[in-house]
């Protein structure tokens, strides 16, 4: 036989080639329907979920849209396409100080409790902007990690963690007995803080000083807002940061974010079945 010109026995054997192996991959392959489907699922969530999604919640996120796929072959697809998801910065904290006297650590890394509206965390991170830092300062829900709410402001004052703690009230009108937990920082040891949670009968518990493992939960929300959203971002004025923010944490985050502490839910789905369950 001749391919375009050419003896193939002949040119089997100077390349010492078995003429098997050439039929075999002269041989037009079948495309496989599923196979298709499967590169063009992935595609698609790693850009729906904005490259936040490595093998392993990319894997759940395929079986739940009835794929039936494990995570190695998930990763080999992600490396066929260079699907690369986003990753944290190293981080290293600070080593634990003494314990704090100015309110006592009620949460003692107590992070899942079993119920909504009975302990919250709260902390403040900052973001730059070509107008100035923007400050934010958030309140999570630690029983569905749902960041109930936020604020922002050019200042990392009382005004500011007070503003987020009074919106936290008035969306989810908690009974009595909330356990507000943060760090000792000025903006949560202040008068008017301390006042505001008083006015709403809410217990302060704060983490030991320079101890950043006591509020885990709300820590690595901001891990996760700057190393899937903020650092790929270059914002030219704090309104435009802000809008940004804001779609990561309630569109994203609160809604379609699979949460591995959750059963790999968002955190809304998760306050929905608990609900149900109620």
């Amino acid at each position: 036989m001749k391919k375009a010109g050419f003896n193939v026995q002949h040119i089997c054997r100077c390349l010492n080639v078995p003429r098997s192996s050439f039929y075999f991959h002269a041989k037009p392959k079948r495309i496989k329907a599923g196979d298709i489907h499967l590169e063009a699922a992935v595609k698609h969530i790693h850009n729906e979920m904005d490259a936040t999604y490595g093998s392993r919640r990319m894997m759940i996120e395929l079986n739940h849209q009835g794929y039936k796929v494990g995570r190695y072959k998930v990763r080999r697809l992600m490396r066929k396409f260079k699907l690369i998801a986003k990753r944290p910065r190293l981080h290293r904290y600070p080593y634990a100080g003494k314990a704090s006297i100015i309110a006592p650590n009620y949460l003692n890394r107590q992070f899942n409790p079993e119920q909504l509206n009975t302990h919250w965390s709260g902390d403040i991170t900052y973001i730059r902007t070509g107008q100035g830092w923007l400050y934010l300062a958030v309140i999570v829900d630690l029983c569905s990690r749902k960041i109930i709410s936020w604020a922002f402001s050019d200042k990392p004052n009382t005004e500011l963690t007070t503003r987020a703690i009074r919106l936290a009230v008035n969306k989810r009108e908690p009974m009595t007995g909330v356990i507000f937990h943060s760090d000792q920082g000025a903006q949560y040891t202040s008068d008017s803080f301390q006042k505001c949670l008083s006015e709403f009968e809410i217990q302060a518990s704060m983490s030991r000083a320079g101890n950043c493992l006591d509020n885990a939960v709300t820590e690595r929300f901001f891990r996760s807002l700057k190393s899937e959203r903020v650092n790929y971002r270059r914002y030219q004025t704090r309104h435009q940061a802000q809008a940004d923010i804001i779609d990561y944490i309630e569109p994203f985050y609160n809604q379609k974010r699979r949460h591995h502490k959750l059963g790999n839910i968002s955190p809304v789905e998760y306050e929905m079945k608990l609900m149900k369950s109620a």
